[in-house]
């Protein structure tokens, strides 16, 4: 059996203002700083510094297509891109192939969604005679 030991509270993120606040629970709250709404982001998130920019836009990049950082074990939240690089690479990999933004974002190596796409590419449309 599996047991995660832990305080419970989650990371309620701030994007404008480039801040996290420690909350239990998971009632919307408002940001101290601007009155802005706070994101719930998970317990898992690893918040980077204020000053890191490129994090923050990738961290924006995955809090607003709906990717959140909670695990249910020891296992943690799984891969995600640290890099407005990585964010990229995913998105434009998925494009064409019908996923979920989020699932994309969390697939770890880019490969795997290019042979999605060449699999999506293969099913016909519909209306359309398959060649």
């Amino acid at each position: 059996m599996c047991f995660r030991g832990g305080t419970g509270s989650r990371h309620h993120v701030c994007l404008p203002c480039r801040a996290s606040y420690k909350r239990h629970g998971q009632r919307t709250e408002t940001c101290p700083r601007c009155r802005g709404p706070l994101i719930d982001a998970g317990q898992d998130l690893h918040v980077p510094r204020r000053s890191d920019t490129a994090a923050w836009r990738a961290l924006t990049a995955l809090l607003q297509s709906g990717v959140r950082f909670a695990s249910g074990c020891c296992d943690g939240p799984g891969w995600r891109p640290r890099t407005p690089r990585e964010v990229r690479e995913r998105l434009a990999a998925s494009a064409g192939t019908g996923l979920p933004v989020a699932e994309a974002l969390t697939t770890r190596e880019v490969d795997d969604l290019a042979g999605s796409r060449r699999a999506a590419s293969r099913v016909p449309k519909a209306g359309r005679p398959p060649r």
